[in-house]
């Protein structure tokens, strides 16, 4: 296997594949030399979240007595989205045949927390590992959710296997409003064709494991399984009807978790990090040829 970065586009994975008897398999979106020239890190194969996961609404939060005010950062859209590490260059701190570390440093502005992130990203025969850590730099405690943002290919051959306790309901722009239990997760859990499932939705009670499978076409079946661990708690699903990709991601917050401050921290999720502490989560993508 082989996994190639792009740090300066947001710290991002730019492809990871396995080269075979009929070139190179995917395993996620590879990315395309055009979004590689562009910058562009919704283009690459995956990016970090960081230091918030989804979306906050409006870009306004309080915490602790102290208003966080963001700019919008994606389109037209006035809810800021993915952090801001994805928006950023990070350096290369280490690396060798099997490993990198990605460094980020922010020194504070209208996210008012200054911190260190760092990934650490270890390929091996039948793995990608990849550690993500924040510092918080500041005197004061810092709100943060940590998660990474894959792309996988052909959405309209996927099957997913994932367990999950309930789903967060959204509206028309993708914004928390309940927790659910819809027919749909008795599917996820026994798999699921993507070419039958349209969503845009954080899931809670998520047991940490997720598997792909895709059919044997023009070689072997093929597959992926994703394992996390907390507090990478929550799972996102993101499949498009108007793309052949879709996204499964393992985050610590649900989208707009610093605004729902009524609802249990089981259903939001979110750390609180103290001044000079760390946070660290850890998840491995697992890809497979046959049945796995």
């Amino acid at each position: 296997m082989r996994v190639e970065l792009a740090p300066s586009i947001g710290g991002s994975i730019a492809r990871f594949y396995s080269e075979t008897s009929r070139g190179q398999h995917h395993w996620l979106r590879p990315a395309t030399n055009a979004a590689l020239l562009s910058g562009d890190a919704e283009g690459m194969a995956s990016f970090p979240l960081v230091p918030f996961c989804n979306r906050i609404r409006n870009g306004r939060a309080h915490f602790q007595g102290r208003e966080i005010r963001l700019p919008p950062n994606r389109g037209n859209s006035p809810h800021t989205i993915h952090g801001f590490g994805w928006q950023h260059p990070w350096n290369v701190r280490e690396h060798d045949e099997h490993s990198a570390v990605l460094e980020f440093v922010y020194a504070g502005g209208d996210w008012p927390y200054p911190f260190r992130a760092t990934q650490h990203y270890r390929l091996s025969a039948d793995r990608l590992d990849i550690t993500m850590e924040v510092k918080n730099n500041g005197p004061d405690p810092m709100p943060l959710g940590l998660g990474h943002h894959p792309y996988l290919p052909n959405r309209r051959a996927a099957r997913l296997t994932v367990a999950v306790a309930a789903m967060w309901g959204g509206d028309e722009e993708v914004m928390p409003t309940e927790i659910q239990q819809p027919p749909l997760l008795a599917r996820l859990r026994d798999g699921v064709a993507l070419s039958e499932v349209i969503q845009d939705n954080n899931f809670i009670g998520w047991q940490h494991s997720a598997r792909v499978d895709w059919p044997a076409l023009d070689g072997p079946a093929t597959g992926l399984v994703m394992q996390a661990a907390s507090p990478l708690d929550y799972f996102v699903l993101y499949s498009p009807a108007e793309h052949d990709f879709f996204c499964i991601e393992a985050v610590s917050n649900c989208t707009d978790w610093l605004n729902l401050k009524n609802v249990p921290k089981e259903q939001v999720g979110g750390s609180i990090v103290a001044p000079g502490e760390k946070c660290k989560v850890h998840f491995s993508l697992m890809p497979f040829f046959g049945n796995g």
